[in-house]
């Protein structure tokens, strides 16, 4: 809903790929980014058409951000962070490879009980050719709901580790061991709050959706790490030969539209 096509008969593929470039890996809001385009580019575009690309691009690249073969460790960190969609809070799970630190599973719920955290937890399972069992260590805080899940994929032979790391200070040895863990997690919490505070928060269900979607896809694929020496988490060579982050966004959707269709016809 609310999704265009790229026919593009006023703007063109570029002016659509600086919408995005604006709006999600420099975390401004649609009516900012329809400014800036403005007021630097000298391009009259409204902040609806702004918000329509981004809900096309997002269709588009989840997915390919969703099936890519990210080769995960054996080391999975997960927690939830609130936002607001039309004033109410609603919650955003994230589960991350803690060694690789790519996004394995997300969700966004107006709930912060056991279904949203199973989904996003089955997304980042599926990642896994062969699930580990146990040798899968799963951190987490100690909200109740992750020990719950962990019942439910026992009864399915999907049994892991879980460590709940609990509290601020390593007052126990569990949370000595493990509190880096939780603090990647939090660190991407943190990140994803820059982006989403300058929203001031979302209009609609579809428009926080489209964010995480496309803010994965940036994190993922296109946003440098001191961690992999200011490079991407997963490099993808089409992406690496293109000079500018525009043109990036270009091929990434290109490369989704490809996926779709090879999928569409098998």
């Amino acid at each position: 809903k609310g999704a265009v096509n790229f026919e593009f008969r006023k703007f063109s593929p570029h002016i659509m790929s600086l919408c995005l470039t604006y709006n999600v890996n420099l975390s401004l809001s649609t009516r900012t980014t329809a400014r800036a385009l403005r007021e630097i580019h000298q391009v009259d575009i409204s902040h609806v058409m702004v918000s329509k690309y981004a809900k096309t691009a997002a269709a588009l690249v989840k997915p390919f951000v969703d099936n890519f073969d990210y080769k995960p460790t054996k080391y999975l960190a997960a927690d939830e962070t609130y936002i607001k969609v039309k004033g109410v809070r609603h919650y955003v799970w994230f589960i991350m490879d803690a060694i690789k630190k790519s996004i394995l599973g997300y969700q966004v719920s107006d709930s912060r009980d056991i279904g949203p955290c199973i989904l996003a937890m089955r997304m980042a399972f599926d990642k896994f050719k062969e699930f580990p069992g146990k040798a899968l260590k799963f951190i987490a805080d100690g909200y109740p709901v992750y020990n719950l899940a962990k019942q439910l994929f026992a009864l399915k032979n999907m049994d892991f580790e879980l460590t709940q790391v609990i509290g601020l200070t390593n007052d126990d040895p569990v949370s000595t061991e493990y509190r880096w863990l939780k603090q990647i997690i939090e660190r991407l919490n943190r990140t994803f709050k820059f982006s989403y505070q300058k929203t001031n928060g979302y209009g609609s269900g579809q428009g926080s959706n489209t964010h995480v979607a496309l803010f994965v896809a940036y994190y993922n694929f296109m946003r440098p790490h001191t961690y992999s020496y200011w490079e991407p988490l997963n490099p993808i060579p089409e992406l690496e030969a293109l000079p500018n982050m525009p043109a990036k966004w270009q091929k990434l959707i290109e490369l989704s539209q490809q996926f779709i269709l090879e999928n569409q016809s098998a």
